[in-house]
Order: C-alpha cells, then sequence, then structure tokens
C-alpha cells in the first residue's frame, strides 16, 4: 500500500501542476459550467481513450495520460462545484481553488485508501481498458442521476462517481507509467 501511496501522490502532482497553471492562464472560468456541462467534458475525454485503444490510426498528437489528467481535474471541479453551487461569474482566487482541490483530493485519497483495503488493491489486476470502460459506464450513471435531478433510489450519489472516476483515472495513469518503464 505505502508503493500505491506514493504513485497515487506523484499523478496527484502532476495533475495540480496542470490545474495551477490552468488556473494563472484563465482564473476560475471553470465555475460557471453546470454539472452536466462537466460530465460531458469527461465523457469527451473517456471517449477519446477508448478510441485511443481501439483504434490503430491517431490523428490528433494526445495521448491516453493527458485525458486521464483531464478526467482527473474535471472530476475535481464537478466535486468542487457540487460543494460550492455554480456561478455566474468567476469568484476563485488560484490560493482558494488550489485549497478546494487539495480538500477533494484528501477525501478522494481516503476513499481509495478504503476501498484498497476492502478490495485487497484488486486494480492492479486490471487492464487500463477496462478502467477506461468504468469510467465509461461511472459516467453514464452520472448522466442519468442528473436527467433524474439528482435523485436516486437506492444508489451512490453523483459525488462517490466522481471520486471512483478520478480513482480509476489515476490506476490507469500508474498502470501505464509502469508499462512504460517496462
Amino acid at each position: 500500500m505505502a508503493e500505491t501511496l506514493k504513485q497515487y501522490d506523484a499523478v496527484i502532482t502532476t495533475c495540480k501542476e496542470l490545474f495551477t497553471n490552468k488556473m494563472k492562464d484563465y482564473g476560475s472560468a471553470w465555475r460557471i459550467l453546470r454539472l452536466p456541462s462537466l460530465t460531458d467534458q469527461i465523457f469527451i475525454k473517456a471517449q477519446r481513450i477508448r478510441g485511443l485503444q481501439q483504434n490503430t490510426e491517431q490523428k490528433v498528437d494526445e495521448d491516453e495520460v493527458s485525458e486521464f489528467i483531464g478526467i482527473i481535474n474535471y472530476s475535481i471541479m464537478a466535486l468542487i462545484q457540487l460543494q460550492k453551487g455554480i456561478v455566474e461569474q468567476p469568484d476563485l482566487s488560484l490560493e482558494e481553488a488550489i485549497q478546494l482541490y487539495d480538500e477533494q483530493v484528501a477525501i478522494t485519497r481516503q476513499l481509495m485508501i478504503n476501498k484498497n483495503h476492502d478490495y485487497g488493491e484488486a486494480w492492479r489486476d486490471m487492464r487500463v481498458s477496462s478502467l477506461t470502460d468504468l469510467i465509461l459506464q461511472k459516467l453514464l450513471r452520472v448522466k442519468q442521476i442528473e436527467n433524474n435531478k439528482g435523485k436516486t433510489l437506492v444508489s451512490e450519489g453523483i459525488d462517490a462517481n466522481y471520486q471512483d472516476m478520478i480513482n480509476y483515472s489515476i490506476f490507469a495513469m500508474i498502470h501505464l507509467e509502469e508499462y512504460n518503464k517496462n
């Protein structure tokens, strides 16, 4: 588990660096995005990853890693939107946005620790393509919950699905990094 935490934190460092740099470039313009818009952005990224995994020809020079980073960062933004609500104008300083980012990462990281305890790091035996499919399944669930105006009868809420997508994306990035080392 110690190795997983080290790898997890390294992926988050990469994602947070990009988030921070984009905040410096664009400010918190993303704060105006409604949850379905963020869900759709994540869906586009996941579909692109699946396409990269299935297609032999690639016409845009981006790899799976950059798309998984996008899924992680958009999911964290969605969790922040769930917590703070949507605004009409950007309202967060860089420092506030990073603090909220770190809070959501801490909650999601703890969820990963708890699930890894219960599941015995089963994700290590999974394929990246399976993790991609699970992300797409979570996205379809989120879309359905959004269509139901956030109501569920027996299922976990939207936040749990975003957290799972973050963790699946981090696991996929760890797999890809290990594959590239070998």
